[in-house]
């Protein structure tokens, strides 16, 4: 996958040298590369923002510099169906199930904003010439730019790749994967015993059958306790007896196409 990210501040990216997206790099599952946007300015102060249109505090970024920069990086006929992103606070949650799509991506453009944000225009002119443009929230709340956020995404993203995971199987239980996504069950290591907590005392039975149901149990009832709106999704038609036997004990009525709560 290539992935190219344009930002004031390019050197932020250097940790994507780290861990496991650094070895991915190493065996080329991913080719990253952070731009400096001040590249593609011409003046002395090589100024990236103005004053926004009608008042207001604060600086917009300006298309004119932008659009050099994405026309350059974007082709003028790219043949591998670009993605560019744009973290954006008012924009529509990221989500796993984004994640996951666009881990099948051959090449994702991020765009970082910073100050007051980007103009409005930039996304508008991109989707208007055919380029699938996405902006997404990563949460309730603001940041100084878009490095973080796309760090976020980027880590979501990539490790979904095949080969990207020493282990593809961690990845199946997770919190929010699936259809039927519910908040991942607690983990324990060794020693049983530490600082006078216990391990719960089924998962060293040995029974796996056991293990499971009670990894399953304990998934709902977090879910059910942190993320109700998760369970509302969930359908009904592909829960066991174990399960619905569960949500029916954490208050729940499962006889329609989705739980809802008694």
């Amino acid at each position: 996958m290539k992935i190219d990210i344009v930002s004031v501040f390019p050197e932020y990216f250097d940790v994507m040298n780290l861990s496991l997206m650094g070895k991915a790099q190493d065996k080329g599952l991913l080719r990253i590369t952070a731009h400096n946007l001040r590249d593609w300015t011409h003046d002395v102060h090589h100024s990236v923002d103005d004053t926004p249109v009608g008042g207001g505090a604060g600086m917009v970024m300006k298309p004119s510099v932008w659009a050099e920069c994405l026309d350059e990086l974007l082709g003028p006929e790219p043949a591998d169906s670009p993605v560019l992103i744009f973290p954006n606070p008012s924009a529509p949650l990221f989500t796993q199930r984004d994640a996951t799509e666009l881990s099948h991506a051959e090449h994702l453009l991020f765009g970082c904003g910073r100050y007051e944000g980007y103009d409005a225009r930039i996304p508008e002119y991109y989707r208007s010439r055919g380029v699938d443009v996405r902006e997404y929230s990563i949460g309730d709340y603001v940041l100084n730019g878009g490095e973080v956020a796309t760090s976020v995404m980027l880590e979501a993203i990539t490790r979904l790749i095949p080969g990207f995971m020493g282990n593809s199987d961690s990845i199946v239980e997770e919190s929010y994967t699936g259809s039927n996504a519910l908040l991942e069950h607690r983990q324990y290591t060794k020693p049983a015993e530490w600082r006078g907590l216990k391990v719960p005392d089924i998962l060293l039975s040995g029974d796996h059958g056991k293990v499971d149901r009670y990894r399953r149990d304990e998934a709902l009832e977090r879910t059910s306790q942190i993320r109700p709106d998760l369970i509302e999704r969930l359908d009904c038609k592909s829960l066991d007896k174990a399960d619905r036997k569960t949500l029916i004990a954490l208050g729940w009525e499962v006889s329609s196409v989705h739980p809802r709560r008694v």
